[in-house]
């Protein structure tokens, strides 16, 4: 089993958002030496929550600290973006980073869409044209040519190209092109992942690189000492997933601070049907039910997504799930020979 990482870069009360990016970058440090797969980065814009908005520059720097841990974006947000230019800075990455470089794409705007359009003056209609997008980001980043166009840097090395989604539009899209797949669970709370998945394997397409399907799924989980200990430190995204919903948003907020203001009743019944999808506890709680999972959805590798307001708290999650799944770092890419 291969757990990977999807980190967001999350503010936290009482700190700054510019160190959401440098604790970021130091939680992929550690999850390369407890073993984990992949570490991804998301892409978001104008939310005062989820503060990494350039996922391929906090790539560059993961890349220049790391040896092992495969990298990527989860994702670039393609339709604000031009395919060349994308393919491009994925093959820059890759020539730094052999063998390790991941691109996610998403089609979701990744913010409210006044901000889509300062990024994309064609944001409205841009959706529409992700499939050619995809197409042609595909061609120039594993021919390198396409269209008569040359994607530079060439190499011996090509970066791997997933399909993000949280419906059955991006599955049936990573089948049709024969691409990796993963499905953002903890976005839907696992609404619509059986659905999607089936559609994906079902009518996936083989490709030269992808001869079977490829698929993940994106899970939110928090790991303590004790079930009780970790219900706790998950205060934090539940106070953050009811203030979501009535447009609400800011830094995440301390466990104490909201244990100590509590929830209405309300609340707390719009709060028992996501606790009851959760992947939070002990090591051994939240091991079982990630086994579960992967054994319903026939996988051998997740994504763990993991929130806390303190740091250590986040890193403490990931070692105890790292040491129940006896993690191990894997050997380093061979990288290609230099002339």
């Amino acid at each position: 089993m291969k757990l990977s990482v999807l980190d967001q870069s999350v503010s936290l009360a009482g700190s700054s958002e510019d160190a959401a990016i440098r604790d970021t970058l130091s939680l992929a440090i550690d999850c390369e030496r407890l073993g984990y797969h992949r570490f991804w980065l998301s892409e978001h814009h104008g939310l005062p929550t989820i503060v990494g908005s350039a996922p391929e520059i906090l790539m560059a720097a993961i890349a220049a600290r790391t040896t092992r841990i495969r990298i990527g974006s989860a994702g670039v947000m393609l339709p604000h973006y031009s395919a060349l230019k994308v393919a491009e800075q994925f093959r820059v990455l890759e020539a730094l980073a052999p063998g390790r470089i991941d691109l996610g794409l998403g089609r979701a705007p990744g913010g409210d869409m006044r901000t889509a359009r300062a990024l994309n003056p064609n944001a409205s209609h841009a959706a529409e044209d992700f499939p050619v997008q995809v197409r042609d980001l595909h061609a120039w980043t594993t021919l390198g040519t396409h269209a008569g166009i040359t994607a530079h840097p060439l190499g011996p090395h090509a970066p791997e190209i997933w399909i993000l989604g949280s419906s059955d539009y991006g599955a049936q899209l990573a089948a049709h092109f024969g691409l990796p797949y993963a499905f953002a669970y903890f976005f839907t709370d696992g609404q619509g992942a059986e659905t999607a998945m089936a559609l994906y394997r079902d009518r996936f397409e083989p490709s030269e690189r992808h001869p079977r399907p490829q698929a993940t799924l994106c899970i939110w989980a928090l790991v303590a000492d004790s079930d009780d200990e970790a219900a706790h430190l998950a205060l934090s995204r539940d106070r953050w997933r009811i203030d979501r919903q009535r447009g609400a948003l800011g830094p995440l907020q301390s466990p104490d601070a909201i244990a100590a203001r509590g929830f209405s009743q309300d609340e707390l019944a719009q709060l028992a049907p996501m606790r009851g999808k959760s992947f939070v506890g002990s090591a051994a709680t939240v091991g079982a039910k990630i086994r579960k999972l992967a054994g319903d959805y026939g996988l051998d590798e997740l994504v763990v997504n993991t929130w806390a307001h303190d740091p250590a708290v986040r890193r403490r999650s990931y070692a105890l799930l790292a040491n129940e799944f006896d993690l191990t770092p894997e050997p380093q890419p061979q990288s290609p020979s230099r002339p």
